[in-house]
Parts: structure tokens; C-alpha cells; sequence
């Protein structure tokens, strides 16, 4: 398992937070909330794809909704190696920030 760059580890947290709740609109809110600034749907997609892509999350789609003009919601979810890749890079962070002082 490779380690999650900066960004893979925000959206799988995102994605982990909103828990049932996670699609595109709602990640990217979370995410541009937690990193205080807007994120595109550019980026938001090509790092929702690549986390896809490397088995971190699965894919679920939606019932449509009259709301959405009856298209559907793709839902994001967790898988175990998200799961395992998001304890590793926490606890390298952990260990990368032991012993230093508040700056």
C-alpha cells in the first residue's frame, strides 16, 4: 500500500465524515470547508477518480430524485484499504510530528 498524498487523505476523511451522506456536492463542501477555500469540480472528480482508481472507496449509485431533474447522486463510501491507508498516514503524521514544540 502506498502512502496518500495530503489530499487523498482529505477526501477520504471527508468522505468518512459524511458517512451515507457522501457525494460530490457534500464532499466537495467538507472538503473546501476543512481547507478553507474553494475546490473545483475538476479536482474534486480527478481525486474522487483516482481514490476509486486505487480501491480507498467504492461507488454506489443513487435513486434519482425530482430535485436533481431525475438524475442520480453517486455516493462514496470506505473500503477496507481506505480504511487501512488512512491509519497508516495518521500515524506517520503521528510520528513525523512526535517531539516537535507547538510553533
Amino acid at each position: 500500500m502506498k502512502d496518500l498524498t495530503l489530499y487523498e487523505s482529505i477526501f477520504l476523511l471527508a468522505i468518512s465524515r459524511l458517512d451515507n451522506n457522501a457525494y460530490g456536492v457534500a464532499i466537495r463542501e467538507e472538503v473546501s470547508q476543512v481547507m478553507q477555500r474553494t475546490i473545483s469540480y475538476g479536482t474534486l472528480y480527478s481525486y474522487l477518480d483516482q481514490i476509486f482508481r486505487k480501491g480507498y472507496v467504492t461507488k454506489t449509485i443513487g435513486d434519482p430524485t425530482p430535485e436533481r431533474g431525475g438524475r442520480r447522486k453517486i455516493f462514496y463510501k470506505l473500503t477496507l484499504d481506505g480504511r487501512k491507508a488512512l491509519r497508516t498516514s495518521y500515524k506517520l503524521q503521528k510520528a513525523i510530528w512526535a517531539g516537535v514544540s507547538e510553533l
